[in-house]
């Protein structure tokens, strides 16, 4: 069996797992990659590939562009896609194609009519991986809503004076004694609007945790979604200047390329409303860095949370790194969480394509 596969930093698993002619280099380095949450990686291998007869053992070969996904795919008996787009050239040229696979749940870059009409099947996945990194973003708007890594420990009389705070007692025969400490400043999620800038996979899952927390949902991104996946995500589409304008909470998950490093800028922070929130689980380089600074400077900003940082580690002198009053979160770029994740999507996506491959009976 050949195995085509886009060159994306996750599907470089692949080989490891299906082609024995690897590089020991490249075994080596995926293997750390998995170690620190699965030690046995050459166990887990063992007990993958017993299920997969037939496919294991296979060639595997990358394409890194379109160019070299036309030139490669006449032979291919499958092609695994994450963002690649698979239509009727491509298809044209492959003799043997059984099976595309996208790694992923949307086949927008799939032409799946040409698909079928060559005979060959499509299937999808929804990943794990996009539903942790949703769960990342409403940890991080919560976090900031409810004040969280400002207040965390804060509980002393001392510590509470220290902070600035009032804790004259309320009168107990009257009242209760929710907020002692007469702190302002919180946000809920119910009732707030959230911007999402883009709506892909990730932010399909990000939209549909923010709609059961009782948000408004807005998007924006160059196509705009058919009414019925609109009504599904209870989402509606605005330009981008009016979503920086109303949203209480925005978050970029966009591709990170050229025509999207910056989309968020000095003109666009100019925009949103006094106190909104900013939280980013996709790539930093989508908010311009310095536009970003000046923003929470000012205040209009009120917070901020990061994920996937500018430059990893961050270096000593990183402004945002100045921001000590806890409405600036800073993680290390841990949104996927662990990496069962990312094991369970490759053990699926490998089983999904060893079906296509070998059993074409069972349709995907």
């Amino acid at each position: 069996m050949k195995v085509l596969v886009e060159a994306d930093a996750v599907l470089r698993s692949v080989p490891v797992v299906l082609d024995p002619d690897t590089k020991e280099e490249h075994r080596r380095a995926v293997a750390d990659w998995y170690s620190f949450d699965e030690p046995d990686f050459a166990g887990w291998l063992a007990r993958l590939r017993q299920q997969l007869p037939g496919l294991y053992p296979a060639k595997v070969e990358f394409a890194r562009d379109a160019v070299e996904l036309g030139t490669k795919i006449a032979d291919a008996d499958a092609l695994i896609v994450e963002s690649l787009e698979v239509g009727e050239a491509a298809l044209a040229g492959a003799r043997r194609l059984k099976i595309v696979q996208k790694f992923g749940g949307l086949a927008h870059n799939i032409d799946v009519a040409a698909c079928l009409k060559h005979g060959v099947a499509v299937d999808v996945q929804r990943r794990r991986v996009n539903v942790a990194v949703a769960e990342q973003a409403m940890a991080l708007m919560l976090a900031l809503a409810r004040r969280i890594c400002a207040l965390q420990g804060v509980v002393t009389e001392a510590a509470l004076r220290q902070a600035g705070f009032d804790i004259t007692p309320f009168d107990r025969r009257y009242t209760g004694n929710s907020n002692f400490a007469r702190i302002r400043g919180f946000k809920t999620l119910a009732r707030s609007t959230l911007g999402l800038v883009g709506m892909g996979e990730i932010g399909r899952e990000i939209a549909a945790r923010a709609a059961a927390f009782g948000m408004t949902v807005l998007y924006h991104q160059r196509r705009r979604l058919n009414p019925l996946d609109e009504g599904a995500l209870k989402a509606r589409y605005v330009g981008l200047d009016a979503l920086m304008a109303e949203a209480d909470f925005i978050s970029p998950v966009l591709p990170m390329n050229d025509s999207t490093r910056g989309i968020i800028g000095r003109a666009q922070l100019a925009r949103v409303k006094p106190g909104a929130m900013l939280v980013n689980v996709a790539r930093a380089e989508l908010v311009d860095h310095d536009a970003l600074v000046a923003a929470l400077e000012s205040g209009r900003l009120a917070g901020f949370a990061l994920d996937v940082g500018y430059q990893e580690p961050w270096p000593q002198d990183e402004r945002l790194l100045a921001f000590k009053a806890g409405n600036v979160i800073l993680m290390p770029h841990t949104a996927v969480a662990e990496r069962q994740n990312n094991l369970d999507d490759l053990a699926e996506m490998c089983l999904k394509v060893w079906r296509g491959v070998t059993r074409p009976e069972m349709k995907p």
